[in-house]
């Protein structure tokens, strides 16, 4: 029997506002040669790759023959362009082992990542590529807590430089190994490796990518689980563990959409995806691009499959991979139980449906205990209303197949229904106080409280650029702001010429202007562990998705209008306040149009970390600003050599 929508358990409930306005849609390709390179130079730009190459349209591949009965799925047939295959990741890789021993002796786990560039299409679109291992996806990457990780990056593309970010880990000691472009290292160039060597003090869902550039759009990205004795209570409540990549995907190398975007007199013009894809797996028709498009495109294209087991319960690590679009994702005639957000464990709450925006990370358990007559489709549907224009080939909604009934190459029939739920209107997370922490750790009292802006606007040359407190980012040529740090704040602890006169005029809070002009950091106490209240304000009509480097930060409030700053010295600010007990806590959070945020942090992680909107386009548009944690203990520290010179060569 299918379970009906009215016997479920209502659902949690996700934050209903009035739309922003719409942004102009203008498509506008334009800029010289010379004003895209000073573009690049600027913001750090890779040319490595061809750029705008295009492909001529070919039918390659045949209908499929099904072997069982029922519609097959598009691409189950036999392929005869296997050539172009190569590069796929097994899916299987992503699931995990259930007996995975949590509670082993701490060890080290070596892994191997070798960069290089080609050709693929995971939707059947040929484009150029990035790899790891020559796969795309990624690896997934699994460990547990009080490991070390050591993994091995050599950069083999013919002209860029690269770099790892290993998304949500603190890396506590060893800020230098963030893989964050132009704040913690240069990037890796071409022909060079660098060996990440770091322990983890966390477990959860995490991820990671390139922080160079726009690269991780093109293919350097995947999973990163962490496991610990303190999942063995969840645990109890799933029989099966695998990962779920959801993202948006383009047509064109990364850098042709970024050259449109950030071209001058052309605002707010995101470049629209052109398809989704799930396990780097998407279904396109080729019929939506005619002869002369330039696109070769192969109609052998594809739906993921989950294959389940019956009457299991399966654990679903959602991670949003993606550059743009926010997905709100179901499971046809499934209800699904959120136990985790961004790795805080959780109470489960029943959904239908997940908003998860780039970079975030939500579990769900879901429970294949429905009829085995039919597949079923996972969605995800990308909410449009965030967009700037239209894309006429993308079909809004990612799919991939859900079969427990053993019949993996079969589409879901008519039985498969998708909730009738609205989406919203515009990207939301799912809301703060539906998600109570199962192990509940109420933050501190805040010892400092700064206010940040942020806005588009044009600015010089009619370029479109993003701005924190008056300041657009772009990365710093040759070296770093951790290493501007360490040596200013205590030059002799590196063989540094840095004057003392020179290191007085560091500040150690507030605004530090000596790192240049185009980096917004915040440098806090010097001698003490500050706990950091940051009112984030949003003068723009568009949701953001902001990640914190190097922490996680209690949600405590969220909304537009007006701040009130009565209630929020006498209920807010102090330590042990009824208001702050059951905040999530988590490391990436939607900001709404002309909204507000309020999160706190404890500033306990010596180092410089970033503080970004993580949809890509609008990081390369300048939406970053930096916190100075510990800028005692950065007096004393030491970079490593290897991680220094990285900046020696440009």
């Amino acid at each position: 029997m299918t379970t009906s929508q009215s016997s479920l358990p209502k659902p949690a409930a996700t934050n209903t506002k009035s739309p922003p306005r719409s942004r102009p849609s203008v498509l506008l390709i334009v800029g010289s040669i010379i004003a895209f390179i000073l573009l690049s130079l600027a913001l750090g730009l890779g040319l490595g790759l061809g750029l705008g190459l295009r492909y001529h349209i070919s039918a390659g591949g045949s209908s499929s023959t099904p072997t069982t009965s029922g519609t097959p799925l598009p691409g189950s047939g036999a392929d005869p362009n296997a050539r172009l295959e190569d590069w796929r990741l097994d899916p299987n890789h992503y699931v995990l082992n259930m007996s995975w021993d949590t509670h082993a002796a701490p060890t080290t786990r070596h892994y191997d990542f070798v960069i290089t560039e080609g050709r693929g299409g995971p939707d059947g679109v040929v484009r150029d590529m990035l790899f790891i291992n020559g796969k795309f996806p990624g690896p997934l990457v699994e460990a547990n807590m009080g490991d070390r990780l050591i993994v091995n990056v050599t950069n083999k593309l013919r002209a860029n430089a690269t770099s790892i970010h290993w998304h949500g880990l603190y890396q506590n000691g060893t800020n230098w190994l963030d893989g964050t472009m132009g704040i913690t290292q240069c990037g890796i160039p071409p022909g060079q490796s660098l060996v990440y060597n770091f322990s983890l003090d966390q477990f959860g869902t995490y991820w990671y990518h390139s922080h160079y550039g726009t690269q991780y759009l093109d293919g350097i990205l995947g999973p990163l689980i962490i496991h610990a004795p303190a999942e063995d209570e969840v645990r109890k409540l799933y029989d099966r563990d695998r990962v779920v990549l959801i993202q948006d995907w383009y047509h064109d190398f990364s850098q042709v959409n970024l050259q449109t975007y950030l071209a001058p007199d052309n605002e707010n013009t995101e470049p629209i995806p052109d398809n989704g894809l799930v396990n780097g797996v998407g279904y396109f028709n080729c019929s939506m691009y005619g002869a002369d498009s330039g696109y070769t495109c192969y109609d052998n294209s594809t739906y993921a499959v989950l294959s389940l087991d019956v009457n299991t319960r399966t654990r679903l690590r959602l991670i949003n991979t993606g550059a743009f679009a926010e997905f709100d994702v179901s499971a046809d005639n499934h209800t699904l139980s959120v136990i985790e957000a961004d790795a805080t464990l959780v109470n489960r709450v029943l959904v239908h449906r997940v908003p998860i925006h780039v970079a975030q990370r939500y579990s769900v358990i879901l429970h294949s205990n429905q009829s085995t007559s039919t597949n079923y489709w996972l969605r995800g549907s990308m909410i449009t209303n965030c967009f700037t224009g239209d894309n006429p080939v993308l079909d809004t909604t990612t799919k991939a197949v859900i079969s427990y009934s053993g019949n993996s190459t079969i589409l879901p029939s008519d039985a498969s229904v998708d909730w009738t739920d609205a989406l919203p209107i515009h990207c939301i997370d799912l809301e703060d106080t539906a998600l109570v922490p199962s192990q509940q750790e109420a933050p501190p009292g805040a010892t400092k409280m700064w206010r940040l802006d942020f806005s588009f606007g044009i600015g010089a040359m009619q370029l479109d650029r993003a701005k924190f407190n008056g300041t657009t980012w772009s990365v710093l040529g040759n070296t770093t702001t951790l290493m501007q740090a360490v040596d200013g704040l205590g030059g002799e602890a590196q063989g540094s010429s840095v004057s003392n006169s020179s290191r007085n005029t560091w500040a150690v809070e507030g605004q530090v202007g000596a790192f240049g002009s185009n980096q917004f950091v915040l440098g806090l106490s010097k001698d003490q562990i500050d706990v950091v209240d940051i009112l984030l304000y949003s003068l723009d009509e568009g949701s953001h998705p902001f990640h914190l480097h190097g922490h996680t930060f209690w949600i405590l409030q969220t909304a537009s209008g007006p701040f009130n700053w009565t209630n929020y010295y006498e209920n807010i600010y102090p330590a042990n306040s009824p208001a702050t007990a059951h905040a999530l806590r988590r490391d990436t959070f939607t900001l709404q149009p002309y909204s507000w945020t309020l999160f706190r942090f404890v500033a306990d992680n010596a180092g410089l970390w970033a503080f970004h909107c993580h949809i890509a386009w609008h990081l390369e548009a300048g939406l970053m600003m930096q916190f100075m944690s510990r800028p005692d203990v950065l007096a004393a520290t030491s970079i490593p050599g290897d991680v220094r010179g990285l900046c020696a060569g440009g």
